[in-house]
């Protein structure tokens, strides 16, 4: 690859103008059969990626990062990507059924092009960073815009994801809320920064918990660490630990890809093992699939509201209790990723 259009690439986040290849050397009449080959690929009048690159991306099912950095690269106005397309940057957790459309932000005007929408917003300089070469909302400020947004829930359970990778805190999201008093919807962006919790590593957990709160049980310990002398027994996702009541979120993913090198069949029994010795050390439990959301959550609730109201057996506890890593997740499922201020 031509250096100069390696350079645009890394600058415009792997894609290129027609006038960077211009300077490459490509001329006019050299373009069509590049196109035709495979080997480039456009994405908007005057903006192009490489085949590899497409392929890479379509592989990936981030084609989108290619579009909004061609919609970037063509306004070249300051804009920043923001909402629903930062998520995608920043891989928040996102609702299904999200539409295709680029969001952008910028200072100036409000404006729509083929494709995309430019919302008209202030863009504070620590609202704004480079991700992959991508000018983007920052992290704190992309969470508190889809949370004016989107559901309440589906805010709460990409908050709770971010938390519990440490990629943000509740006091950050807080003050960016406070920052955005008078804007429209920022009263839903609150309250899903008061719902969020660190300790819910899945989607399903962060909907569980919620639909238990929401139902008048108290709040529950999140990643409780249970442990006889120096071993530990398990980690329960909710814990009443006064009570001695524990609940688990059962999803498809400790099964069907079960962790360190498990098959699922090991899975399964290992997590048998693990929840028959919590009942042998006199906790009590309810497990809660996603199904259980709907038609058999007023019966679970009611389950979980009995067991609390039942006393622990009498005698001295024969385990400890503590929230393993502040609740967050021991591998973060996001990595850190290579931004910087804008």
């Amino acid at each position: 690859m031509h250096p100069v259009i390696r350079a645009a690439m890394d600058r415009h986040g792997e894609v290129f103008a027609a006038a960077d290849a211009r300077r490459a050397g490509v001329g006019r009449n050299d373009v069509t059969p590049l196109l035709r080959s495979g080997e480039w690929r456009r994405l908007r009048h005057g903006v192009y990626t490489t085949g590899a690159v497409w392929r890479a991306h379509e592989a990936a099912g981030t084609t989108h990062l290619l579009a909004c950095a061609a919609v970037l690269l063509r306004l070249d106005d300051g804009a920043a990507i923001s909402h629903a397309s930062a998520a995608r940057v920043h891989q928040l957790v996102l609702p299904s059924g999200l539409a295709g459309e680029i969001e952008l932000t910028a200072p100036d005007n409000y404006r729509a092009g083929r494709g995309y929408t430019v919302h008209q917003a202030g863009l504070a300089a620590e609202d704004v960073a480079v991700v992959g070469g991508l000018r983007v909302t920052s992290l704190v400020r992309t969470l508190v815009d889809v949370a004016r947004e989107w559901d309440v829930v589906d805010a709460v359970v990409a908050i709770d994801d971010a938390l519990a990778d440490g990629r943000v805190t509740r006091e950050e999201l807080t003050a960016a809320v406070l920052r955005q008093t008078h804007w429209p919807r920022i009263a839903r962006a609150a309250e899903a920064v008061r719902l969020a919790r660190v300790g819910a590593h899945s989607p399903h957990e962060t909907r569980s918990r919620l639909a238990l709160v929401g139902a008048g049980l108290p709040e529950p310990m999140l990643q409780a660490a249970v442990f006889v002398g120096a071993r530990l027994v398990g980690v329960l996702d909710w814990l009443w630990e006064e009570e001695g009541v524990f609940g688990e979120a059962d999803g498809k993913v400790k099964v069907l890809d079960p962790w360190g090198g498990r098959t699922p069949g090991e899975a399964v029994w290992k997590e048998k093992l693990r929840h028959d010795e919590m009942l042998d050390l006199d906790l009590r439990g309810v497990r809660f699939a996603p199904g259980d959301l709907h038609d058999a959550l007023v019966a679970k609730v009611a389950r979980v509201r009995r067991l609390l109201a039942t006393p622990p057996p009498p005698g001295p506890r024969r385990y400890r209790v503590e929230q393993r890593n502040g609740g967050l997740r021991l591998v973060p499922r996001v990595a850190p990723p290579s931004s910087s201020a804008a």
